[in-house]
């Protein structure tokens, strides 16, 4: 019986750090952060970036800041997110969140979900239908650039579905029969057809950073296989005191 209670102790102060909760980052005004950004897209297509993201001001439910990628002549872009670091833009005409990689307070095993339906979001599909389900994995050291950090990793696994927009092609030819020329034109059209795929990511958050040191986001065609990658590595930081 010594052995047993013994035993339960040991695993009570092995875990505490595991159980603790994270709340949402204190936000100021001059934060930084510098990141490594590596885009794939298809099986050849590669290439890498920097940029820096600093914070201009922050207010009861937002954070308002720039971006500008190094060794770029354009102005920097000006872009806000929740104190969550929430992204939201336009949704058929209303302010919708399209990524929550947060929901304060963070704890191992916490889960919530991003759904949405966007209208004609491009020339291919009538509509998309998103579903992304977050959860908090728990703590893991992770090393880039700028360190190596003990984060908390949040991951999403998502589907979504859409329908392609009818299309019409215009064929025109021409016929030539007993000296006389004839132009010919056929349309043919093709019918809304539905389409599904996936999504995964995963962020690796640092409260002391007050952000994410690393980021991937994989996208999943109908096909099952991946069509974009997006990882993002932190190289230096600057918070304001």
């Amino acid at each position: 019986m010594k052995t047993i209670v013994l035993g339960l102790i040991g695993a009570v102060f092995a875990m505490p750090c595991f159980a603790q909760s994270v709340d949402a980052p204190a936000v100021k005004a001059g934060d930084s952060w510098t990141y490594r950004t590596t885009v794939e897209k298809g099986p050849s297509g590669w290439g890498q970036s920097q940029s820096e993201v600093t914070v201009s001001h922050v207010t009861s439910s937002s954070i308002y800041y720039t971006s500008k990628q190094s060794g770029s002549t354009q102005p920097a872009t000006d872009a806000f997110s929740g104190t969550d670091w929430s992204r939201s833009r336009d949704i058929n005409g209303k302010e919708t969140v399209v990524n929550k990689p947060f929901s304060f307070p963070l704890v191992a095993g916490k889960t919530w979900e991003v759904q949405y339906t966007e209208q004609h979001p491009n020339k291919m599909h009538r509509f998309e239908q998103w579903n992304n389900k977050f959860t908090v994995v728990g703590y893991e050291t992770v090393e880039v650039p700028a360190g190596k950090f003990k984060a908390i990793k949040v991951e999403e696994e998502g589907h979504w579905n859409a329908e392609l927009e009818p299309a019409q092609n215009v064929v025109q030819g021409a016929q030539v029969k007993q000296g006389s020329t004839t132009m010919v034109t056929q349309v043919q059209k093709t019918t809304a057809e539905p389409s599904t795929g996936r999504t995964y990511k995963a962020f690796w958050y640092v409260p002391e950073i007050r952000r994410w040191v690393k980021s991937v986001e994989e996208y999943y065609g109908s096909n099952g296989v991946r069509n974009e990658r997006y990882t993002g590595e932190l190289q230096s930081y600057k918070l304001s005191e």
